[in-house]
């Protein structure tokens, strides 16, 4: 019986980790209960395949406490020849009832956020991102953005 239920967890390792062959780089960050406005989560990419394409996420964990159907984020991709490219870019992250996006069974979610598609990379990179949420009608960004744990970046090989 123990060699029997050893296979079984066996054959579910491998069947788990083959289902994200395309993955070359996922990691997430904590940013406690609340995510600061002055609070940048930044990645330090590997070195990749100069020959390859890639997709690019931002991935985050939220929970209940999330009170926008939004979400701002600027990211800022510094390049080995010192120049960045930033975008300001906006996801939904609640539908219109107020349940929120991504995938879990619980309070928690886990969002996977297309960021870029088709990009080469030709040595070392980093990534910065931060929130930019504001309520409206007023010019100051929200102070400490509420439910959002973790935040991550996840790099896709094209095959």
């Amino acid at each position: 019986m123990r060699i029997k239920n050893s296979g079984i967890l066996f054959l579910a390792a491998i069947l788990f980790f083959s289902c994200d062959k395309k993955r070359v780089f996922d990691e997430y960050k904590s940013v406690g209960s609340a995510w600061h406005k002055d609070s940048i989560v930044t990645f330090d990419l590997p070195v990749l395949d100069s020959t390859k394409k890639y997709n690019l996420f931002v991935n985050l964990r939220d929970n209940n406490n999330y009170p926008f159907k939004n979400l701002f984020l600027i990211v800022a991709l510094e390049m080995p020849n010192g120049f960045t490219k930033v975008d300001t870019l906006e996801y939904d992250m609640a539908d219109a009832e107020g349940n929120l996006l991504g995938n879990g069974f619980t309070d928690i979610k886990e969002s996977k956020l297309f960021y870029k598609d088709n990009v080469k990379f030709r040595g070392k990179y980093k990534v910065n991102i931060k929130q930019a949420v504001r309520q409206s009608g007023k010019i100051s960004g929200v102070e400490a953005l509420e439910g959002i744990t973790d935040v991550g970046f996840r790099i896709e090989q094209i095959d």
